[in-house]
């Protein structure tokens, strides 16, 4: 079976803008290829059990999925970083 994920993972891979592509390529750059396969896989076999288990369509997340929700976070940092040091912050998005 892992091998079979992992097969579907470098295909997803190949794929253009989706979520699955894009996590595989920002994990390749850090841990390797193959690390970054196994994890995909692990990706693949988590969204089967709750497609099957919610008996529900899959949803693409999109390529930037990670990045907007990293986003939200930098955001929420900086807020706080600049609150602690004494700075009122108003955000105009």
């Amino acid at each position: 079976m892992r091998s079979a994920l992992v097969e579907a993972a470098r295909a997803a891979a190949r794929t253009k803008n989706t979520y699955l592509s894009s996590q595989y390529h920002r994990l390749a750059a850090r841990r390797g290829a193959n690390r970054a396969a196994v994890a995909v896989a692990h990706s693949i076999l988590t969204i089967v059990y709750y497609i099957l288990k919610r008996k529900q369509l899959y949803i693409e997340l999109g390529p930037t999925y990670y990045e907007e929700r990293k986003r939200e976070t930098v955001i929420k940092q900086y807020i706080k970083e600049l609150e602690s040091l004494g700075c009122k912050v108003t955000l105009k998005l």
